[in-house]
């Protein structure tokens, strides 16, 4: 990763081939930025126990779960934080494109391990 690179999200998101598969694009402070490409539904339930978890829709629209409440439709230019502890999981019908931001600690599937599940080392370019 280059420090003081300007990068362009829909350029980066090219790369990426599998769905459900973050990457790592850059770092603020003790955060990653991440983009993923989100089509099916994949992930299981899960929280993280100790991290907050940022959700920005780039491109097309997200159903996001949370546990015992209703679930709702993220579109393009949509943001949502998922506080930390609480059960979710999330879906698309078509591709959806978009950026994560979370703690360097967060796994990816918190303590549920799947086939989809991604360690840090999986999700660097």
């Amino acid at each position: 990763m280059e420090i003081n690179k300007k990068l362009n999200l829909k350029k980066e998101a090219a790369i990426i081939s599998e769905y459900f598969s973050p990457r790592i694009i850059s770092e603020v402070n003790d955060q990653y930025v991440k983009l993923a490409k989100i089509k099916g539904e994949n992930i299981p339930w899960h929280n993280h126990k100790d991290e907050d978890e940022l959700f920005y829709i780039i491109e097309g629209s997200l159903l996001m779960e949370i546990e015992n409440e209703p679930s709702f439709e993220m579109k393009t230019g949509d943001l949502f934080v998922v506080k930390k502890g609480i059960n979710h999981r999330v879906s698309s019908v078509n591709e959806c494109l978009i950026m994560l931001i979370e703690s360097k600690s967060t796994q990816h599937t918190g303590n549920v391990v799947s086939d989809v599940t991604k360690n840090i080392d999986q999700q660097k370019y």
